[in-house]
């Protein structure tokens, strides 16, 4: 086997008092396909950053093997030095790189590279990150969150991009499905350490529940030995002292290392505030329509919304799922048709943009509204350190500000602090981002024995697949069809009724859910058709010549006589070769007549 091509080695690493690596490892081989999971915090982005060169670690030791190139995608990238989304892809090729990628990915995520850099949406950023990531085809490719933002069409996208790729990849995600999907082997960071299953991350909960279950039955067997040993030392010390000295010192370092030991963090304990039960039907809606600037968003779409129903709506950003969901929930006024709220409806709205966290405050004033110590959940009070507790953060996080913290912990903090409010009509605006799989697991629960209604919007398959009763999804031209079940039987009860999925080129949605003018799209070439027609005479020159070889060679003397095998191959080649001319000539011949239309 051949040697990797990176290496970490028993890295140690500490932030102030606190250790995050005792002892990580990690490698890289040509083509390897890797994902590292573990807790939020537990240094998975950390180890990461490492690998790429980005963070000095205290100890151990990384190796590169020489001329391997690497390219990192951060969680949160930073676009201070580049006034366009070109400059900043561009900023990352070398020398070597071919600049027509950048072009080239950047068109099939969406994105023309003149956006300014000033004012990205979060999709349109990770776009621009993903493309200055992949541009340059490294040898590894160090992937942090790379689905967060995206929507459906562009983690599918993504997924079959990377899936073609000669790369190296490691890659961090709470999204399930594209673990499964892409991974190979998993690495497990857990309490300072990594630990290595070589199968894809189906296998990986499965084999992570055995470990842990075995290191709760060892650490039964070394308590009992301890009692043994300490009953010994009241009731049976006689004999040599010598043996009962190093039985006493033995004693000792069983307490030590029982104390040493490590135990795995707690869980994340979600519970939501249930408000008075609803009435039966939450909501009944009738051929509701809604329009912004000519484009029709909704169309003539009718639903009755139940008590204990799990709705999930998906779809490209842009298409209207925001509006929709507003108008399912009475927050807007359709153009035409009618929505009745049922009785008794509290509806809580959880948006992804976790508006009601300001930089600014701490943890502590997050969860009470400042000047006390107590969290009030439901009808229920709670000291607010407990609280913390429920939701893995340490009592001296208590005032910490809400910028220091990890992606993930500002998620567990937005579901804190809005799930201790009463409701029975809960609407979850891509609740999975930024969540380690042992939260979203918690999520799935506390979803499934919610008592009121559920309304979700997500791109994570996985978690529609697991939480929903029906999902909602757009057909075209404002139209849309429920499906009975997850994602999945979604996906199969379609068949042929294609489910209008947005390739990447479709801009991430805004606030009015404008659509680009289809005449302005169309108003000039592509870059990929202009590299096409620039490139295709050269291609088809050489194809020619290659054509005018094999005739010569079909030409030679007694050939199939002397060498029948050869003259067939000669000429299958021939044929292949023509087909080929033949193919990219129509193409050319295309694009010119595209080019003068175009100029007229």
């Amino acid at each position: 086997m051949a040697p990797p091509l990176l290496t970490l080695t028993d890295i140690h690493l500490t932030f102030g008092s606190t250790p995050l690596f005792t002892g990580a490892d990690l490698a890289v081989h040509a083509r390897e396909r890797l994902c590292l999971v573990g807790r939020n915090g537990s240094g998975k982005s950390t180890l990461l950053k490492i690998a790429a060169g980005a963070l000095e670690f205290d100890s151990g030791e990384r190796f590169f093997q020489p001329g391997t190139t690497v390219r990192y995608l951060p969680q949160e990238p930073d676009f201070s030095q580049h006034k366009t989304v070109l400059d900043y892809v561009q900023a990352g090729l070398e020398e070597a790189d071919d600049p027509y990628r950048a072009h080239l990915i950047l068109e099939e995520l969406g994105l023309t590279g003149e956006e300014s850099t000033d004012n990205l949406s979060g999709g349109e950023a990770r776009r621009a990150a993903l493309a200055r990531t992949l541009a340059p085809e490294p040898d590894i490719l160090l992937l942090d969150e790379p689905t967060n933002h995206l929507d459906l069409p562009a983690i599918e996208w993504l997924e079959k991009h990377i899936a073609g790729l000669r790369s190296a990849v490691v890659l961090i995600s709470h999204d399930r499905r594209f673990l499964e999907n892409l991974s190979k082997s998993t690495l497990w960071v857990d309490r300072g350490q990594t630990r290595l299953l070589n199968k894809s991350f189906g296998s990986f909960e499965e084999w992570r529940d055995t470990l842990l279950e075995q290191e709760e039955l060892e650490a039964h067997k070394l308590d009992r030995k301890i009692v043994r040993e300490e009953h010994w030392v009241t009731h049976g010390v006689s004999g040599r002292r010598k043996r009962n000295m190093k039985r006493l010192g033995d004693l000792g370092k069983l307490r030590q290392q029982r104390a040493e030991r490590l135990k795995p963090t707690g869980d994340v304990t979600i519970t939501v505030a249930e408000g008075e039960t609803s009435g039966k039907l939450v909501a009944k809606v009738e051929k509701i329509s809604k329009s912004y600037d000519e484009r029709t968003l909704v169309k003539d779409f009718s639903t009755r919304i139940a008590r204990g129903d799990r709705l999930g709506l998906v779809g490209p950003n842009g298409v209207g799922k925001t509006t929709l969901v507003k108008m399912l929930t009475g927050q807007l006024e359709p153009d035409r048709g009618t929505i009745k709220m049922g009785s008794n409806v509290d509806m809580l709205v959880i948006d992804q943009q976790r508006t009601a966290l300001s930089p600014d405050m701490t943890v502590k004033d997050a969860l009470t509204g400042g000047g006390t110590d107590v969290v009030a959940v439901g009808n229920t009070r709670k000291h607010v350190m407990a609280y913390m507790k429920d939701f893995l953060f340490l009592p001296e996080q208590a005032r910490t500000s809400v910028s220091r913290l990890s992606g993930g912990e500002r998620g567990r903090l937005m579901l804190a602090m809005q799930l201790r409010h009463p409701s029975n009509l809960l609407v979850l605006d891509e609740p999975t981002n930024d969540l380690d799989l042992e939260t979203l697991d918690l999520l799935q629960e506390m979803i499934a024995e919610y008592a009121g209604t559920v309304i979700v919007v997500s791109h994570d398959r996985d978690f529609l697949d697991r939480v929903c009763t029906s999902v909602i999804a757009p057909q075209g031209n404002g139209l849309w069809l429920e499906y009975a079940g997850g994602y999945s039987d979604m996906v199969s009860q379609a068949g042929s009724a294609k489910i209008v999925e947005t390739p990447p080129a479709a801009k991430p949605e805004k606030t009015a859910e404008k659509a680009p003018s289809p005449a302005k799209a169309s108003s000039k070439l592509s870059f990929k058709d202009k590299h096409a027609l620039e490139s295709l005479p050269g291609e088809i020159d050489k194809l020619e010549g290659d054509i005018a070889k094999v005739n010569k060679a079909l030409a030679a003397p007694g050939l199939f006589e002397k060498d029948p095998k050869r003259f067939n191959q000669l000429v299958k080649l021939l044929e292949k070769t023509q087909a080929e001319l033949d193919a990219k000539e129509q193409r050319w011949l295309e694009l010119e007549m595209l080019q003068e239309e175009l100029g007229a």
